[in-house]
């Protein structure tokens, strides 16, 4: 099963992490499928690679409750839901 979760990256006390796409068996920081974004919660920062999220959702990729939280916030799910 495919999941889409946060991976840690940055120093100390400045954590940034990756939103990628990653087997549910794998480790955080373990070898991912694909990067679709990442999240800067020190600079209130996101990016979002929406045609490869669309894609892994669309296969049936589970996204973890944070990741859920950041993809609500440009209405993703109701771009999907409506397509």
């Amino acid at each position: 099963m495919v999941k889409l979760r946060l991976k840690r990256c940055g120093r100390k006390q400045r954590a940034i992490y990756r939103i990628v796409a990653i087997d549910v068996r794998s480790r955080r920081e373990g070898r991912d499928l694909r990067k679709v974004g990442f999240y800067d919660p020190i600079q209130n920062q996101t990016y979002l690679n929406v045609p490869a999220i669309l894609y892994f959702l669309e296969k049936g990729a589970q996204p973890t409750g944070t990741v859920h939280d950041i993809l609500r916030k440009p209405e993703l799910f109701q771009e999907r839901t409506s397509s």
